[in-house]
């Protein structure tokens, strides 16, 4: 025999805060198709991500809601409340949008609870309402659409000011590298004219042969020449100068910056000044001079080129064109990236401190995404040290470490630190403390849906006054991200 389900009646009902106001039909209908549903201690009501199909509220008992955060549950609300309802919660939209439980809803004592279909009720509440769904309908949709529209709006600001900075980064060493080049084709010929004078000299060809060797033995030190302060090198010039003016070289003070920068002295000159004859030595010497400034280029456009193609590198890193867009991500060469790509925007008076644990796994995820949130919390922390009364410096530190199950990432700086009361709310969509026109307020919003919703992770702030820290925590196994 079956047992009829336990309902209550219409003045039961109207002692319930949500339906005080309804009037005699609507309070019959729900009183027919509300049924009371009993959950022992340690039941689920609700589960988190499951097709919402009942609309419930309790009427006895302490209930808790928890959401995953970072592979974990983490408790939201714990009452005992009568009347209180979740579960199906945006019932009235019906299947214009996906109807799954936002939260877990779980039984901390033994509970009852008015459970009302959702299918049904959206389509009565509609009726009873028609107005108050349209206006619902519109803040929603609403807030939704424009959020939207605005993250579209920024991610192209932000792609501008991405291009911008790389534009002028890759601006310096291609202008390096052109200089060099011309300079370059200059020394040339002047190596030429020199060779010329030299076999005017009828060297023969022991002697130039010897003067080769030297030059290449000479010429390969170049790159390992040290360091000169401003002292040291105007000393060793004039030592040089001196050595070629009691040779009567011409503009030897110009052949000695050449020669000292190369880290070249008189005792290198000499080998050369013993291997020819007098009146072939200033030709020697230049063509030697030619040989050092050269090879000092050619390592210029070396160094300017291979800047060019780090930064193309990066670009290629940062935006992960050419990658899957779920992988196993490197969360250094990210950040790396984001830092290259940032390059323009940081400050002299900034510091960057890199505090990476070499020795953490790759995190599966959203390469591209991620970066995306890098760029937001840098971006976040240079604003911190360098807006309005700040002097322009500090210190960024960037630090990945392994917590459990999760890799940790945390960017911090040294500006004034977020107020507590408004630390609740950086996260919320639109909410920002910059001036008007300087901040849309959506990118700590973007983080979180990044690092949260997407990877099921964490993004949290600590902020004191020269110390605030933004802390990523993702789970380090694919089956705690959420790959959809």
């Amino acid at each position: 025999m079956t047992t009829a389900p336990e309902r209550l009646g219409p003045a039961e009902l109207r002692e319930l805060f949500l339906f005080t106001d309804l009037d005699d039909e609507q309070l019959a209908w729900v009183a027919e198709h509300g049924e009371v549903v009993a959950f022992p201690a340690g039941a689920d009501v609700s589960v988190e991500g499951e097709p919402a199909t009942c609309f419930s509220v309790l009427l006895d008992g302490t209930l808790a809601m928890s959401r995953r955060v970072g592979g974990s549950e983490v408790e939201t609300v714990r009452t005992s409340h009568r009347g209180v309802y979740s579960g199906a919660v945006q019932f009235y939209f019906g299947d214009r949008l996906p109807q799954r439980y936002p939260a877990t809803v779980r039984a901390v004592t033994d509970c009852r609870f008015l459970q009302v279909p959702a299918e049904g009720f959206a389509a009565e509440f509609r009726r009873w309402y028609p107005m108050a769904v349209h206006l619902l309908e519109g803040l929603f949709l609403g807030q939704r659409n424009s959020a939207e529209l605005v993250a579209q709006r920024e991610r192209l600001l932000a792609l501008g000011k991405l291009t911008a900075g790389l534009t002028h980064e890759l601006n310096n060493p291609a202008a390096a590298a052109s200089r060099a080049a011309a300079a370059l084709r200059e020394r040339f010929a002047g190596m030429r004219h020199k060779l010329a004078l030299l076999s005017e000299g009828r060297l023969d060809g022991a002697v130039l042969r010897a003067l080769t060797g030297l030059q290449e033995e000479l010429v390969a030190r170049v790159g390992s020449a040290p360091e000169l302060t401003a002292l040291e090198r105007a000393d060793r010039e004039d030592e040089l100068g001196d050595w070629l003016d009691d040779r009567d070289i011409g503009g030897g003070y110009e052949l000695a910056g050449v020669f000292v920068g190369a880290g070249l002295g008189p005792a290198d000159l000499q080998r050369v000044a013993d291997s020819v004859d007098p009146a072939a030595l200033e030709p020697a010497l230049r063509w030697l001079a030619y040989a050092v400034e050269t090879e000092s280029l050619l390592a210029e456009i070396a160094d300017s080129t291979g800047r060019i193609s780090g930064l193309v590198d990066a670009a290629r890193q940062y935006s992960q064109l050419d990658r899957a867009p779920y992988q196993p991500t490197d969360l250094h060469a990210g950040l790396d990236a984001t830092l290259v790509m940032l390059g323009a925007k940081t400050p002299p008076g900034v510091r960057v401190v890199k505090d990476y644990d070499r020795s953490l796994p790759p995190v599966p995820g959203y390469p591209g995404e991620l970066n995306q949130v890098w760029t937001n919390l840098i971006v976040n922390a240079l604003d911190a040290m360098t807006g309005e009364g700040m002097a322009g410096e500090g210190t960024l530190t960037l630090r990945t470490a392994r917590e459990g199950e999760c890799a940790l990432v945390e960017v911090a700086d040294t500006g004034p630190g977020i107020p507590e009361e408004l630390r609740q709310r950086v996260f919320e969509p639109f909410f920002t403390t910059k001036p008007v026109g300087q901040g849309t307020g959506l990118g700590l919003d973007v983080s979180w849906r990044v690092v949260v919703t997407r990877h099921g992770g964490d993004l949290r702030v600590r902020s004191e006054p020269g110390d605030t820290r933004f802390q990523v925590r993702l789970p380090l196994t694919e089956a705690a991200a959420v790959p959809g």
